[in-house]
């Protein structure tokens, strides 16, 4: 029976795996994925692009999507990345999408994001001495939830290296962001100890006890648990 055995077992490794889109959060890469373990799957990153000068949100979303080989992808979008899934999924067909650490709509935005954005305070951020600025780096590692200092320097660097056009426009695309279209197939993935998306107006799928805005770095085991889980049924 061994010989039986070792076929169903070749069959099974030669299974072609699904393509998975990851799209990282505010000003991040691929590597905030690294830790992520899912099962019979290639994790096809799509990193931020260079917006183009007076370029329109839905412009920059489709080159994004341009990225997207396959017909009906799954996308996992951290954070910023989750309300590029979502838009995403306005233009054309996503098996599913998996929010983590992110919104669903405008209503779970926090309103003092909202009104700084109506009242246009982002434009007269000092930005280069934000960029600076260590202190203001000690407060930010807090509120994501960076508190190693493996975790610290792992922000620090996305903060002194991040462009500067790129920072300005995202940074008002967040702040401005007009959602009232959420798919049926979302999942939404949240910690609980969340300082930049708070989870109380939000109602995720799933919550991670202790989680905060960096548990795809820091509690991947249990977010790939969760993703492995939902992807069984995702045919």
């Amino acid at each position: 029976m061994n010989w039986l055995r070792n076929i169903f077992r070749r069959k099974k490794q030669e299974l072609p795996k699904r393509k998975i889109y990851c799209i990282p959060g505010f000003g991040a890469d691929d590597k905030i994925f690294t830790n992520l373990s899912i099962d019979n799957a290639e994790l096809v990153f799509i990193n931020w692009l260079k917006p183009v000068p007076k370029e329109l949100y839905k412009d920059y979303v489709l080159r994004m999507a341009e990225k997207i080989r396959e017909p009906d992808p799954v996308i996992i979008g951290v954070s910023f990345g989750g309300m590029v899934a979502l838009e995403i999924a306005k233009i054309r067909p996503v098996k599913q999408v998996i929010l983590v650490s992110s919104i669903k709509n405008t209503d779970e935005l926090p309103r003092k994001w909202r009104l700084i954005g109506r009242l246009r305070l982002n434009h007269i951020f000092p930005i280069k001495r934000i960029q600076a600025n260590e202190r203001f780096f000690a407060t930010a590692n807090k509120r994501v939830g960076a508190f190693t200092r493996e975790e610290q320097d792992f922000a620090n660097n996305y903060r002194r290296i991040i462009d500067k056009d790129y920072m300005i426009w995202a940074l008002n695309q967040i702040l401005n962001w007009r959602n009232v279209d959420v798919p049926a197939n979302v999942i939404h993935i949240h910690g609980d100890a969340d300082l930049i998306f708070p989870i109380k107006p939000l109602k995720p799928t799933h919550v991670i006890k202790g989680g905060t805005h960096m548990m795809i770095v820091n509690r991947a085991k249990e977010i790939s648990a969760i993703i492995n889980e939902v992807l069984k049924d995702v045919k």
